[in-house]
């Protein structure tokens, strides 16, 4: 099982690389990764371009819908304003849902095939193999370096940063 310890990080660098990759290859391809931002209040001032913002305190109610709402991205990275407490913990609850999720359509699958002679599978409920990353050094790190960046990052209030807003 995963633990706080466990989780992957991954820096702004290679997100960048992602997210510039997505867009180059486009053209009405569906992204494979997924960015979820779990800032509450101090969501102001600017949030990775694409990204779904979740709050924190909204998190345990939405995350049966967030689930099945990715659950076709390859890659899937929280974040918070420092990805030192709400982003890394949103990451574990949402692999713990995840795993309850997978484990609920493998049941139901295998009622689905013992009661179908084909035994045809319903490619609704597969899943792709998932990464979950916490975004290291959350939003602050993010905006330090590409904040100005609009193919990276929207809304972006240059000066809530330079006065050190982040929550």
């Amino acid at each position: 099982m995963a633990s706080i310890g466990s989780l992957q990080r991954l820096s702004a660098e290679s997100l960048s690389k992602l997210i510039l990759a997505e867009q180059a290859a486009a053209s009405g391809n569906d992204p494979t990764v997924a960015i979820v931002d779990v800032r509450d209040d101090d969501y102001i001032g600017g949030h990775i371009k694409g990204a779904i913002n979740v709050p924190s305190r909204q998190l345990e109610a939405k995350f049966p819908t967030l689930v099945r709402q990715l659950q076709d991205k390859q890659i899937v990275v929280f974040h918070c304003a420092l990805s030192q407490q709400r982003g890394p913990s949103a990451a574990l609850k949402y692999l713990r849902e995840r795993d309850r999720f997978a484990v609920f359509q493998a049941n139901k699958a295998a009622v689905a095939a013992s009661s179908s002679a084909e035994g045809e599978e319903n490619k609704e409920d597969k899943q792709v193999e998932q990464k979950v990353y916490v975004l290291d050094q959350g939003f602050v790190g993010w905006q330090a370096v590409y904040g100005e960046d609009e193919r990276l990052t929207e809304g972006y209030r240059k000066e809530l940063w330079a006065d050190g807003y982040w929550g």
